[in-house]
């Protein structure tokens, strides 16, 4: 028997009529579309998850490399005319860092002080992912702040409105002096994620410069590169040659290297999980492949009677198993985009349905993904890459599945098979 005829023979039990064993392969297939669709939404929010939260790190918090090692005004200002004009450089910017107490109308918090310069703000990448709240989006003077919303919430305090900013000094005998300055709330920023706006207290260069000092903080260059997710370390090696490797540079890989393993074992565990999901379904194949071979009996020993070879006869169901495993994998991965693509608006829809029913026994409202840890819009990202592996792993485990029925198929004697029809 030919390939092409056994492969039309397993259509047929597929997509023929329901005597044809529609009943078992349609329902196996069925089942390898119900469990690919959690998979493929799973791969979609995670990703998303992944890269939306990366990219604020990057876009406003780390950049893409930085700088450091006991850089002065003078020496920062040096090395931005060295690397700015090297290609593919988007921008260099001067930033100190350091800890202290911000207390306004409604308390009192500590928070980490970003002194960064204000053209950094103007970055379009930054302003991309930037929501000005209230005011304006970046400090102008070095008596101006600007806030986190969730940070300006919690110590109750709105756009021109005064807070208290302390820090600490070290005097000549080694000790520990608090500094205290005021400055007016320029404007309240959120990125959409609660961590960062959390510890958002911004101030412009000139007002780090008079509040931070030297001792109690970091100073460092923020560096932003294009492609920063596959060119990071060309443009390291080349920031190394540029500055004769007198300062430590470090890519965003290492800066967050704890933060994105996490995020990645996490989106790895889910990922098998799920899997093991469509290795269950695709035992439903074989089952189904068993089922179809018991009824097809009589078309089995029909066919080995008129020439049919072993081989023949088990390409049949492998193709049958093969079949199912496509039909389903394809169904089930659109089903999944779908859902995927469209899993802000459902996620909103039924947040909006259940605070509903919520309201009416006094509850509060319903917040499926908590801001606090998720962000507020996921961003949608699909890697075709792994949803062609999903495909070809729900095919591999349906015509794995399928063998051993398939085999015996082929082995069966016809004469025996007549007798028993």
């Amino acid at each position: 028997m030919k390939s092409n005829a056994s492969f039309f023979i397993a259509l047929r039990y597929l997509w023929g009529r329901a005597r044809e064993g529609v009943r078992y392969l349609r329902g196996a297939a069925s089942g390898i579309a119900v469990s690919l669709v959690p998979i493929i939404v799973t791969l979609i929010v995670a990703d998303g998850m992944i890269k939306g939260i990366t990219d604020r790190y990057l876009e406003l918090g780390t950049g893409h490399l930085q700088i450091f090692d006991h850089l002065n005004q003078d020496e920062a200002e040096d090395i931005k005319d060295k690397i700015n004009g090297i290609d593919g450089i988007r921008g260099v910017w001067q930033e100190l860092r350091g800890v202290g107490v911000i207390a306004g109308k409604g308390g009192k918090t500590g928070i980490t002080v970003r002194s960064v310069e204000s053209s950094f703000w103007d970055d379009p990448a930054s302003i991309s992912m930037l929501k000005i709240i209230d005011g304006s989006g970046k400090p102008e003077t070095e008596r101006d702040i600007v806030l986190g919303e969730t940070l300006a919430e919690n110590i109750g305090v709105r756009a021109g409105d005064t807070v208290r900013l302390m820090t600490l000094r070290t005097n000549e005998e080694g000790r520990f002096i608090p500094r205290t300055a005021s400055f007016t709330v320029k404007g309240i920023l959120s990125c959409g994620y609660n961590e960062l706006d959390a510890l958002w207290c911004i101030t412009s260069h000139e007002g780090g410069l008079r509040i931070l000092s030297s001792e109690q903080s970091s100073a460092s260059l923020i560096v932003k590169v294009d492609d920063p997710y596959r060119k990071v370390d060309y443009y390291l090696f080349e920031l190394f040659n540029k500055l004769e490797n007198t300062y430590g540079i470090y890519t965003w890989k290492e800066l967050l290297r704890s933060q994105y393993s996490s995020y990645e074992t996490t989106r790895q565990l889910l990922l098998f999980i799920m899997a093991l999901i469509v290795i269950v379904a695709a035992v439903n194949v074989s089952s189904a492949t068993s089922m179809l071979v018991i009824e097809r009996q009589r078309d089995i020993a029909v066919l080995k009677v008129t020439g049919a070879s072993v081989k023949g006869v088990t390409d049949i169901f492998i193709w049958g198993s093969f079949l199912t495993g496509l039909t389903g994998g394809i169904i089930g991965i659109t089903l999944g985009l779908l859902i995927g693509i469209n899993i802000n608006f459902l996620i909103r829809s039924l947040e909006k349905l259940l605070t509903f029913f919520s309201g009416i026994f006094n509850g509060a409202e319903v917040k499926i993904l908590d801001p606090g840890f998720y962000l507020e819009t996921i961003p949608i990202i699909i890697d075709w890459n792994a949803v062609l592996l999903i495909l070809l792993f729900a095919v591999f485990c349906s015509v794995l599945a399928s063998l051993i029925p398939a085999l015996k198929a082929g082995k069966l004697k016809p004469m025996e098979l007549l007798r028993k029809t």
